[in-house]
């Protein structure tokens, strides 16, 4: 049984320190919290978290489209509306979060 190949496999390792990243953004702000930072602070690095955040939801985006509804498209049919309808959702999700 072989693996799947996605749209930001060639980008993994990025992706993964980008996440990383954050993570450590993100234990930066729970730390700020325990210590009582000023809200102000707090917020500004949330903002920043979710800004990164964003931007590997954007990468990952741009990959499925360039990756996985191209191929579908190619293909043509039913797993091509599948896939564009993906795409659609994400993109709301990612418009309204």
């Amino acid at each position: 049984m072989g693996t799947a190949t996605h749209g930001y496999t060639d980008d993994k390792a990025a992706y993964l320190t980008r996440l990383r990243r954050v993570e450590g953004q993100v234990r930066g702000i729970q730390r700020m919290v325990e210590e009582d930072a000023y809200c102000i602070d707090v917020l500004t690095q949330v903002a920043a978290a979710t800004r990164a955040l964003q931007g590997v939801a954007l990468g990952l985006l741009e990959d499925h489209l360039r990756h996985c509804v191209v191929d579908a498209g190619r293909s043509g049919g039913d797993e091509f509306d599948t896939k564009l309808a993906e795409a659609s959702a994400a993109i709301r999700r990612l418009v309204t979060s």
